[in-house]
């Protein structure tokens, strides 16, 4: 031990100099790193905005009829007790589409993870309460996430062309997704509230996890069980 802090003492100069060039090659490291970092999620936001290209729309006129519409779900109330912008606007999208009879059925997914949290019941609700017919709505309760979402409209209620309704950032993930299952789908755009910078930069990692999902991965859904059969969907 005497040794060895006699031998640093006398090459203290030596091991700065070595100190220095680790932090060096450290900074480099995490620098280069960073950079291929941000260059890999700029690839894949493009990747996922190159796969919704001239697939969303925002006319209910022009969009093409299909049997079914997908609502992708979000909660209802905002924390200040205020409904939230996102999910009146999502109903209304629907609404749009089923009462100008672009589909015959909605699907409402979304998360039911506990008893006192149901995102589809308050979007069945919604529905009926803007005039949809109730027996012409199916909700799925495992929508935990977009992919959960989309899978399981295949899978599950054995979608395969159909409209996913939601804002149009999340459409185009929605779809992205969608291609990465040999699904077929176009995107009907909600009205965008004022969005935020935070809820901006959230959707760069949603696009990323996306990616894993689909193509690293090869994820699955939390739940799939048993097929649902839904009148009037081809």
């Amino acid at each position: 031990m005497i040794l060895f802090i006699i031998t640093v003492f006398f090459n203290f100069d030596e091991l700065i100099t070595h100190l220095k060039k680790i932090i060096k090659r450290l900074f480099i490291i995490t620098c280069v790193g960073f950079i291929f970092g941000c260059l890999t999620i700029l690839l894949i936001n493009r990747s996922v905005n190159k796969s919704a290209e001239g697939k969303i729309y925002t006319d209910s006129n022009t969009i093409p009829a299909k049997d079914v519409a997908v609502v992708l779900g979000t909660s209802r109330w905002l924390t200040n007790g205020y409904e939230n912008n996102y999910f009146t606007y999502r109903i209304n999208a629907a609404a749009n589409l089923y009462l100008n009879g672009k589909v015959k059925k909605i699907l409402v997914s979304g998360d039911n993870g506990t008893a006192s949290y149901n995102e589809p019941f308050e979007m069945f609700d919604a529905l009926v309460d803007k005039g949809v017919n109730p027996n012409d709505i199916v909700l799925d309760y495992a929508g935990f996430r977009t992919f959960d979402s989309m899978v399981r409209a295949n899978k599950v209620f054995g979608l395969n062309n159909f409209i996913v309704v939601s804002q149009d950032w999340h459409c185009e993930r929605a779809i992205y997704i969608g291609q990465s299952q040999n699904i077929s789908m176009i995107g009907f755009a909600a009205k965008d509230p004022n969005i935020s910078t935070k809820a901006q930069l959230r959707e760069y990692p949603a696009r990323v996890s996306a990616f894993i999902d689909c193509y690293v991965v090869k994820n699955q859904p939390k739940y799939l069980g048993e097929k649902v059969e839904v009148i009037a969907i081809k």
